[in-house]
């Protein structure tokens, strides 16, 4: 079974535990999101068949809302705090120092999904700001030079796996 027949027959089965009217689309796409990670487009086009739907309006809900994502999350889930503290200590400085030493952009992956960005509202530590979470872990009084210490890290770890299964 191909991977598009495979989120094809989960999508249908998170379909029928729902009733299938319009008013259960943002709990059905959650619940899709929940089980993917991400919103697949495979699971979108289904739902819209389904519902009896055109596709661009399940795709226009899905924007909408910044809750949904249409790119599978990374092995690591970085979510840089945009809250007003943050906002203030530099957080935009922050949020562009991980665009630039991850080469990708708020809502994006890394090429080997080790990393995904998520700009978010607030993660409620503003006497640490700026702030970021890595993998549910707070870091607090993010500079742009720690990014690339983080970043750093994170490969010498991966090195270190790599050598280690060889």
């Amino acid at each position: 079974m191909t991977d598009r027949e495979q989120i094809e027959e989960q999508t249908i089965e998170i379909f029928k535990s729902h009733k299938g009217q319009r008013g259960e689309l943002i709990p059905l796409l959650q619940e899709i999101q929940a089980t993917f990670g991400y919103l697949p487009r495979e699971a979108m086009l289904k739902i819209a068949k389904l519902m009896r739907v055109s596709e661009s309006s399940i795709y226009g809900v899905a924007t909408f809302y910044n809750q949904f994502r249409f790119n599978p999350p990374g092995k690591h889930a970085l979510k840089v705090c945009m809250g007003t503290a943050c906002h203030m200590k530099s957080g935009q400085l922050i949020l562009e120092a991980w665009e630039r030493d991850l080469a990708i952009k708020v809502g994006e992956t890394t090429p080997d999904r080790e990393f995904s960005i998520e700009r978010v509202a607030c993660v409620g530590c503003c006497a640490m700001a700026p702030v970021t979470v890595i993998d549910e872990e707070v870091h607090g009084k993010v500079t742009p030079t720690r990014v690339r210490g983080l970043v750093e890290s994170f490969e010498r770890e991966r090195n270190e796996e790599d050598n280690t299964t060889k």
